[in-house]
């Protein structure tokens, strides 16, 4: 299978069947064509748990920002983040002093049914994810690294397939956008910000992996904490932490290439813990 955007430069004129069998034809002849990775059916089957959660986690924060905004109409403010609001939002609906109306009660509390409905769900689905994890022996490998959870571990099996396709670490940065996007031309190199190719859910998880190691991280027991505090002299920390989920990822072709590779903790040369 061939991406659609790397066949449509083979397409010679007017679109239609004809044509672009053989656009295809032409394009996978290509010695540099890259093609899909085929992912295996428990990679399949993972994955839809992925995206099952994705599309769950969405509707509970528009179910949330949805019951917000009806209280915000009749003069009553919650705070901001889904553990607050749950607390919250029972005390309004209870609290008989505020301006709420019988029928916004009636309302509300029909819709923080449904709101813990979608809580369980999430937490059902999550937990199968989790186990999945801790039975899988690459995934645990993969967790041995620094900000790689059981959402991150398994998103990477699902969504990655064969890492062999990958002939270096830095292609699965550049294969999940992480890589300076480029606009050069003659002789002139012009970088731009991150390409943001590949799957936006899988970076997300990187970024927010990233950004959780650099509050985390003991940097003076930890090489990878050198190269963080070298970074953070000279850029911005959204730089530094998109800069680090590169790394990361490349660390993670690296434990997914070797068999039986893990992630070392290494002291600072001259540091000993």
């Amino acid at each position: 299978m061939i991406p659609a955007q790397f066949v449509k430069p083979y397409v010679k004129s007017h679109k239609n069947d004809i044509i672009d069998a053989e656009a295809i034809a032409e394009a996978a002849t290509r010695p540099t064509m890259r093609f899909v990775g085929i992912k295996e059916a428990h990679q399949v089957d993972l994955q839809m748990l992925h995206r099952v959660r994705s599309r769950l986690v969405k509707g509970r924060t528009n179910l949330i920002c949805q019951m917000r905004s009806y209280c915000l109409e009749h003069g009553v403010a919650l705070r901001q983040g889904a553990g607050v609001f749950k607390l919250d939002i029972a005390r309004a609906i209870d609290n008989p002093e505020n301006d709420l109306t019988e029928r916004a009660r009636i309302v509300l509390r029909e819709l923080q049914e449904d709101l813990l409905r979608l809580e369980e769900r999430i937490h059902s689905v999550s937990a199968e994810i989790k186990n999945i994890a801790d039975r899988d022996e690459t995934a645990r490998r993969l967790m041995t690294i620094p900000g790689v959870g059981q959402l991150w571990a398994t998103a990477i099996l699902a969504s990655i397939g064969d890492p062999t396709r990958f002939k270096k670490a830095r292609d699965v940065a550049a294969w999940l956008g992480l890589v300076p996007r480029q606009h050069s031309t003659g002789g002139k190199q012009t970088l731009l910000g991150i390409a943001k190719r590949g799957s936006s859910y899988v970076r997300t998880l990187l970024i927010h992996g990233a950004r959780s190691v650099l509050m985390h991280l003991d940097c003076a027991k930890d090489r990878l904490g050198l190269w963080v505090d070298e970074l953070r002299t000279r850029m911005h920390v959204n730089k530094v932490t998109v800069a680090l989920a590169a790394k990361l990822a490349r660390v993670i072709w690296v434990v997914l290439s070797k068999p039986g590779a893990t992630y070392e903790r290494r002291a600072p040369e001259g540091i000993c813990v």
